[in-house]
């Protein structure tokens, strides 16, 4: 299960006039806990006024060899977003020798280093866990080539810049970066405009063989992503060989789960398995399976609660449940029987999940 530990903060680096990078420094005792995959998130807590307030962070750094300590550091970026509480403390007041609450790693948006092909194609801060994918994976894989196509604003604007460059400068011969500015003319390279779905459909066959590669991985808001996999199926790519990670959904963003208009029955109860335990309980009008859930453990695994993250994935062990929003969940993972508890809501009077599966 995934737990909260304090975390002291080594460095904070301006990346951008509205981002940075915060560098968490973990302690031998919990560098086994730390141990991430490349591309998993942490959750970050505070408190505020008896509010407790989350938000999910991509991992920046490279994931650990295997065999080896765990991380001895965590980095994370965090970009500013309007109104956001959080990001706007990270910018404004977060300082070296500050202590954070993090949550352990999470997420499977991952690549296990591996030889081959693989690509992605990223916008804005969608850049942070392919940074983890693509650096883990050139330095552990030596036959592995990676192509990273990315869209930014302005050259600005741009996240983990050096990072990116440093990475070309490493490995000449097996990184591909193919930068796109939406607001901004270069010099070199493709013009200017935002990639969507036409663009993308020409402009990926003419960077890398699309059919040889091994996995693509689509980050960033919604729309790009949504317009990336809408290239690559009219490409004729596999579904499987697709990964998406949404970094932010506009409210008005239509869901693509069940229809919302399921009627829910008058008195529900929700039994979950946690940690070990259990514990049924009945669940409240137009209240979500993870609020029940948390109302009475507060334990219970979540981040964004908003159908993005999949923290609070759970299996649905008995009952009928309807989910508002899934923006996290593959649909083999939904067919096998795994849903989102922040977005869940009972259809029958009896619903079951187990968070430990």
């Amino acid at each position: 299960m995934a737990r909260f530990h304090t975390l002291p903060v080594a460095a904070v680096d301006r990346l951008t006039d509205d981002s940075v990078a915060l560098t968490l420094a973990v302690p031998p005792a919990l560098r086994e806990e730390y141990r991430h995959l490349p591309g998993q998130h942490l959750a970050l807590r505070r408190t505020v006024d008896g509010t407790e307030i989350r938000r999910t962070y991509s991992i920046c750094s490279p994931a650990p060899a295997p065999g080896t300590d765990g991380p001895r550091t965590l980095r994370v970026g965090v970009r500013l977003v309007e109104g956001g509480e959080f990001s706007t403390y990270a910018l404004k007041e977060i300082a070296v020798g500050d202590e954070l609450q993090v949550m352990t790693p999470a997420g499977r948006f991952t690549l296990e280093p591996a030889p081959g092909l693989y690509a992605a194609v990223v916008g804005g801060s969608g850049i942070t866990p392919v940074l983890s994918i693509a650096t883990t994976l050139l330095e552990r894989a030596p036959e592995a080539r990676f192509c990273l196509v990315r869209s930014d604003r302005t050259a600005a604007s741009t996240m983990f810049l050096e990072d990116v460059a440093d990475l070309k400068d490493r490995f000449p011969d097996r990184f591909q970066l193919v930068t796109v500015l939406s607001r901004e003319e270069q010099q070199a390279g493709p013009p200017s405009g935002r990639l969507d779905r036409e663009r993308l459909a020409g402009l990926l066959p003419a960077l890398l063989p699309v059919q040889r590669v091994a996995g693509w991985f689509l980050c960033g808001p919604f729309g790009l992503v949504r317009e990336a996999e809408r290239a690559l199926r009219g490409l004729a790519i596999p579904r499987t060989r697709i990964h998406q990670e949404i970094f932010h959904v506009e409210a008005t963003a239509p869901a693509v789960t069940a229809s919302a208009t399921t009627a829910a029955p008058v008195h529900s109860t929700v039994t979950a398995r946690l940690d070990g335990r259990g514990g049924t309980w009945p669940v409240r009008e137009h209240e979500s399976l993870l609020d029940t859930v948390l109302r009475n453990r507060s334990d219970a695994p979540y981040a964004c609660k908003g159908g993005v993250c999949g923290t609070c994935r759970a299996f649905l062990v008995s009952g009928d449940v309807r989910m508002d929003r899934n923006f996290a969940l593959e649909p083999e993972e939904t067919a096998a029987g795994y849903v989102l508890a922040c977005q869940s809501h009972p259809v029958t009077e009896q619903v079951e999940l187990d968070f430990d599966r």
